[in-house]
C-alpha cells in the first residue's frame, strides 16, 4: 500500500461512511461496550484483508482462540484463513521462576506481553492487526501512566511497517467511559453502542468521533448483527442525491379526485393523508398506488399497522385488485414490526426500494408506527424531513397516512408534521339524514392550485368515488362537520352493501 492508500474496511456500510475506508498504515481505535459487536467487525477487518492478499492477525488477550473461532463460525467464517496469537496461563507466559523476581509480577508481565507482541509481529509481518483488547493491557499496567507509555509505545513499533491496526477496547476499565488520551493518541476512534429500549430488541448506532485528513459522515449511524456481518445503516443525507425536479403529476385514476389537486400530486413531492380511523386513509393512497401499477410503475407500501393479508382482501373488496401485481413485482408491500427496526434501518429500506427497483410511489402506513420505531420526537421529524427531501430529489410521489385521535368532535395527533408534507388531504365523517358519511377536502397543495371544495367520499364495492362539492356543508374544521342540504346531492346511488 501507498502512503496515501485506503485500506477498505470489509463492511460496505462503514466503508460508506469513511468516504472509502480506513486510511492505511495508521492506528485506530474500535470502542465500545460488551456485546456492541466489536469482535464482528475486526474479523470483518481481517477478512477483507486476506481477500486482497494480504497477512493479517489477531492478537487476542481477552478470549481464547476456541472462543474466537466461535464467534466467527456463526457468522459462516473461519479463523484459520488468518493468524491468531493468544496467550497462554500466566505460568506459561511469565515462567514459574519469574514470580520470585525482586521486580513486581504485575511489571514482569507487562514487558513479556509487549514483548510477545513484538516478536509475533516480527515474524509474520501482518499488513492488518487486530489487537483485542485494551482493557487486559491496562489491568496489567497497574498504572494509567505506564498503561498510556505502553500504548505509546505500540504505535511507535507500528510506525514505518505498513501496518494498519485496530485497537480494540470494551471500556470497562476506563475511568469515564471513554479515554480521550488513547483518542488523541490514535489516528480515528470508532465507537459501537448498544441501548436497550423499554419495549423491543435492542438498538446499535455507530458514530465515528474522529478521522484525520477524511471528510467522513458524521453523526449517529444504526446498525444491526447479523449472520454475515455487521449491516450498517449510513445516516441519510438528502443534499448528496440531488435531483432535477420534473413536476409532472401522478394520476389516481378517478377525475374527480385528480381534480381536487388540480391534476394529482406532483412527482417528488408527500402527500399527508390524514383523518379519524375508518374514513378510508389507507384505501385512498391504494387507489393511487392501484394507478401508478396499471402504468406499469413500481411502487412500495411499507405497512406499520395492518396486516398484509387483511390490506389485500380490503383492497379487492373495493375494487383494487393488488394481487397480480404483487406476482409481477411491479408492487411490493413489506410488513414494518417497528419493535424489532431501527428508524435507520426502515430508510435504508426504502433507498433500497428506490435505488434497487426504480419505485416511483411510495406509501407509509401509518406515521404513527413509524413513531413507535423511535422515541424522540424531534429526531423523527428531522429523519423524516430527510427521508421526504431525498425522495423528492428521486422524483418519488410519497403518501403518508396519519391517523387522529378519536372517530369523531374535536381531533388531534400525536405527531405534527403536517408542515413537511406537500399536500395535505383531509378526510372526515359527518351526518346526513340520519347516515354516516365521509368528506375529503384538500387543505394545501404546493405542487400547484387546489379546491377549497368540500366532497363526499364514498368506497365500496363500487371503488372509491368522488362525488360533486358539499355546498351545504359546515363545521369540517372543528371536527364536528355538519351537512344542512338536502339529500339530492349525495353518493346514493349505489347504496351500502348493493
Amino acid at each position: 500500500m501507498t502512503e496515501n492508500s485506503t485500506a477498505a474496511t470489509g463492511n460496505d456500510g462503514l466503508d460508506l461512511i469513511l468516504k472509502g475506508g480506513l486510511p492505511a498504515n495508521r492506528l485506530y481505535l474500535l470502542e465500545g461496550a460488551p456485546g456492541s459487536g466489536k469482535t464482528t467487525l475486526a474479523l470483518q477487518f481481517l477478512r477483507e484483508g486476506v481477500r486482497l492478499g494480504e497477512a493479517a492477525l489477531y492478537i487476542t488477550l481477552s478470549e481464547t482462540r476456541e472462543e474466537l473461532a466461535v464467534v466467527a463460525a456463526s457468522h459462516g467464517w473461519s479463523i484459520d484463513e488468518f493468524d491468531v496469537f493468544e496467550f497462554g496461563s500466566a505460568a506459561e507466559v511469565l515462567g514459574q521462576s519469574r514470580q520470585q523476581s525482586i521486580l513486581h509480577p504485575w511489571e514482569m508481565e507487562l514487558t513479556e506481553t509487549v514483548e510477545l507482541i513484538q516478536n509475533e509481529v516480527e515474524r509474520i509481518k501482518p499488513r492488518r492487526v487486530v489487537f483485542d483488547s485494551l482493557s487486559e493491557m491496562r489491568l496489567l499496567s497497574q498504572d494509567s501512566l505506564r498503561y498510556r507509555r505502553q500504548v505509546l509505545a505500540l504505535k511507535q513499533f507500528f510506525a514505518g511497517r505498513e501496518t494498519t491496526v485496530i485497537l480494540v477496547d470494551d471500556m470497562t476499565g476506563a475511568e469515564s467511559g471513554r479515554d480521550s488520551h488513547l483518542h488523541s493518541l490514535c489516528h480515528g476512534v470508532i465507537t459501537l453502542e448498544r441501548l436497550t429500549l423499554d419495549f423491543g430488541a435492542a438498538r446499535r448506532r455507530l458514530q465515528v468521533q474522529k478521522l484525520r485528513g477524511v471528510d467522513f459522515t458524521a453523526g449517529f449511524h444504526d446498525f444491526n448483527i447479523r449472520e454475515g456481518g455487521l449491516e450498517i445503516y449510513p445516516r441519510l443525507i438528502a443534499s448528496d442525491h440531488h435531483g432535477k425536479f420534473v413536476g409532472e403529476q401522478a394520476q389516481s385514476g378517478l377525475p374527480d379526485l385528480d381534480k381536487m389537486l388540480a391534476g394529482g400530486p406532483m412527482r417528488g413531492t408527500s402527500t399527508l393523508i390524514t383523518g379519524p380511523a375508518g374514513t378510508g386513509k389507507t384505501t385512498l393512497a391504494l387507489q393511487y398506488i392501484h394507478a401508478a401499477c396499471e402504468r406499469g410503475e413500481c411502487c412500495t407500501i411499507f405497512e406499520f399497522d395492518e396486516r398484509i393479508g387483511t390490506l389485500l382482501t380490503r383492497a379487492k373488496a373495493f375494487n383494487l385488485d393488488l394481487d397480480h401485481h404483487l406476482a409481477s413485482g411491479c408492487l411490493v408491500i413489506q410488513q414494518i414490526d417497528p419493535a424489532e427496526m431501527s428508524p435507520g434501518e426502515f430508510i435504508a429500506r426504502v433507498r433500497s426500494e428506490v435505488e434497487q427497483r426504480d419505485v416511483r410511489m411510495v406509501a407509509i402506513d401509518s406515521l404513527n408506527g413509524y413513531l413507535a420505531a423511535m422515541p424522540q420526537e424531534q429526531q423523527l421529524i428531522l429523519q423524516m424531513h430527510e427521508l421526504l427531501s431525498y425522495l423528492s430529489h428521486k422524483g418519488v410521489v410519497t403518501f403518508l397516512i396519519n391517523p387522529q385521535h378519536g372517530l369523531v368532535g374535536t381531533m388531534s395527533t400525536s405527531l405534527n408534521i403536517s408542515y413537511i408534507a406537500d399536500a395535505v388531504v383531509l378526510l372526515r365523517f359527518f351526518e346526513a339524514e340520519g347516515r354516516i358519511r365521509k368528506a375529503i377536502s384538500v387543505l394545501k397543495n404546493r405542487g400547484g392550485m387546489h379546491e377549497d371544495t368540500i366532497r363526499e367520499l364514498r368506497i365500496d364495492r363500487s371503488g372509491v368515488r368522488v362525488g360533486a362539492p358539499l355546498v351545504q356543508f359546515k363545521g369540517v374544521l372543528t371536527g364536528t362537520p355538519e351537512y344542512i342540504g338536502s339529500g339530492n346531492p349525495l353518493l346514493e346511488e349505489h347504496p351500502y352493501g348493493a
